[in-house]
């Protein structure tokens, strides 16, 4: 398994952007896809974006489509999720996460995960 860790969360205003990133351990980091997903008190975690391993296909959840754009860079053993004209409702806490055996869009899926970063939009 990997091990990752998540950063660039904060504090932004509607309509901001925020850029963030998620670090790997290992060396075998381009044989994972990657995911992000986030969760609010109460709720469950719901999916937002997922990558191939190559990088070379891409899912975003409706909601984000348009204004949330999922990358990678293999040399760099980093994920990105590029979030732009944010609103209220994406506040939560994003978590990264990675799956060895499918390219799928559900946590169950995904067999590591970081600690997560909070984000907070004000409206």
């Amino acid at each position: 398994q990997v091990q990752l860790v998540e950063s660039g969360g904060g504090l932004v205003q509607t309509g901001g952007s925020l850029r963030l990133s998620c670090a790997a351990s290992g060396r075998t980091f381009n044989t994972y896809a990657m995911g992000w997903f986030r969760q609010t008190p109460g709720k469950e975690r719901e999916f937002v974006a997922v990558i191939s391993a190559s990088g070379h296909v891409t899912t975003e959840e409706e909601s984000v489509k348009g204004r949330f754009t999922i990358s990678r860079d293999n040399a760099k053993n980093t994920v990105y999720l590029q979030m732009n004209r944010l609103k209220p409702e994406d506040t939560a806490v994003y978590y990264c996460a990675a799956s060895k055996s499918s390219y799928g869009i559900t946590p169950a899926d995904f067999g590591s995960w970081g600690q997560g970063t909070q984000v907070t939009v004000s409206s």
